[in-house]
């Protein structure tokens, strides 16, 4: 069914500015998410050298080398090492916070924009919301653009997170294969698609 026009057309536009809000938010957000994920990547690796030199230091009795002069010498590295790793992980994690705050905000952002949508549904029909013009993708393919994104932060934040909640000093090995197991959840073709969306909205976001 065929909705008037005077009936679609203030529905579209609040819904339209709703989804220039949306991807605005975007845009901001995979800076941040970019710049967070930076840091990261070197935390990883001194992360990794931890766990070697704590390794190196539990297959040595220091009792037993010229460094024997030294009864606690030891235990008092094996504590500097242990609070230095300490120290990474707690960086590590305020990092993930900065994650959980670009995920929290394009999930509370786009899950608004699908609010409005369903609020609006008897004033849009197939056809207004298919329709494309030179300067906008459709309402659909926006919606489903922005639901993607969704989805790739939702699930890059979760496996990011259920990596570090396994790292301990305890488990040496894990900390050890953490650098190479942080670089291997990188999803470009997740952020390429995203940079792709932005750039096909451009002009709609530019517009009023």
């Amino acid at each position: 069914m065929n909705v008037p026009i005077e009936m679609a057309k203030p529905a579209l536009l609040s819904l339209q500015q709703a989804l220039r809000k949306s991807f605005q938010s975007l845009e901001n957000n995979q800076k941040i998410w970019n710049s967070a994920l930076a840091e990261c990547t070197p935390l990883m690796v001194s992360l990794g050298n931890l766990a070697e030199q704590l390794r190196a230091l539990s297959n040595v009795q220091i009792s037993n080398t010229p460094l024997n002069a030294f009864p606690d010498l030891q235990e008092r590295l094996h504590f500097k090492l242990t609070e230095a790793t300490d120290i990474v992980l707690g960086k590590l994690n305020e990092k993930l916070s900065s994650l959980q705050s670009v995920r929290d905000a394009i999930s509370n952002q786009i899950t608004g924009v699908f609010q409005l949508y369903e609020q609006n549904t008897d004033s849009l029909d197939l056809l207004t919301c298919t329709q494309r013009s030179a300067t906008a993708p459709s309402v659909a393919d926006m919606l489903n653009w922005l639901q993607n994104a969704e989805r790739h932060y939702r699930q890059q934040f979760l496996r990011r997170k259920t990596l570090l909640q396994t790292l301990t000093p305890n488990n040496l090995s894990l900390m050890e294969s953490a650098p190479k197991r942080w670089e291997s959840l990188q999803s470009p073709s997740g952020e390429e698609s995203i940079t792709d969306t932005l750039y096909k909205v451009s002009f709609f976001m530019e517009t009023q």
